[in-house]
């Protein structure tokens, strides 16, 4: 079993959200991928955050339908600020073995890693895959956005991936660009505007109906 890890605010979660973690199922070889909202970010402010039970409800609304989606409370449940390391932790000591765990994050996220709570842990703990979003023809050069990363953990570069001492692996993984923010979403919602087809319509009405943002 191969499983991912899909984890954020998803503040609303939107279109960018979901194909991402589609290409990243498919040229990763994903049986699952769980989306896991958070229910404190610790990188984040929490202005303008809608309540964590609204964001878990939404991405549940998100990902009905698609077999391989699946959502955890996991972060909501426990409460407080939400930290990977013990989602992680959470996830090794529950899925049925043998299973290998993926990390999925962003580049600014992997660039950033060594500020994460125990991050060391981390990556010796599961393979990371880094979504990117870069214009066509330009994938090879996805590592350079993370030199500083790649040798502050120890990866060494093997064939098309990394590899940490631990034996997990890091791959940079080349998604579509959909040029949709949640951030943008929530400004478009606090004008008055349209936000149909940046997002799921049941998350659209959802949004509406419980007057969110």
């Amino acid at each position: 079993m191969r499983v991912g890890l899909f984890g954020g605010s998803f503040n609303p979660i939107h279109f960018g959200h979901l194909r991402s973690a589609e290409e990243q199922r498919e040229a990763l070889g994903l049986d699952l991928v769980y989306f896991v909202p958070a229910s404190s970010p610790p990188h984040k402010t929490e202005g303008g955050l809608a309540p964590a039970e609204h964001r878990l409800q939404m991405v549940r609304l998100a990902t009905k339908g698609n077999r391989h989606f699946m959502v955890s409370d996991v972060e909501i449940k426990r409460a407080g600020q939400s930290y990977t390391i013990d989602t992680v932790r959470f996830f090794l000591a529950t899925l049925r073995q043998p299973s290998a765990l993926f990390l999925l994050m962003g580049a600014d996220q992997f660039n950033e890693l060594d500020t994460w709570k125990n991050a060391d842990e981390l990556v010796a703990a599961c393979n990371l895959a880094v979504h990117t979003r870069l214009s066509e023809g330009d994938s090879a050069s996805a590592p350079r956005f993370s030199l500083a990363a790649l040798k502050r953990f120890g990866y060494i570069k093997c064939d098309d991936h990394y590899v940490h001492p631990s034996e997990h692996t890091l791959s940079f993984v080349d998604t579509t660009i959909l040029p949709i923010s949640a951030t943008e979403i929530r400004r478009k919602l606090q004008r008055g505007q349209s936000i149909n087809y940046l997002l799921p319509g049941d998350v659209v009405d959802y949004i509406q109906r419980h007057q969110l943002y």
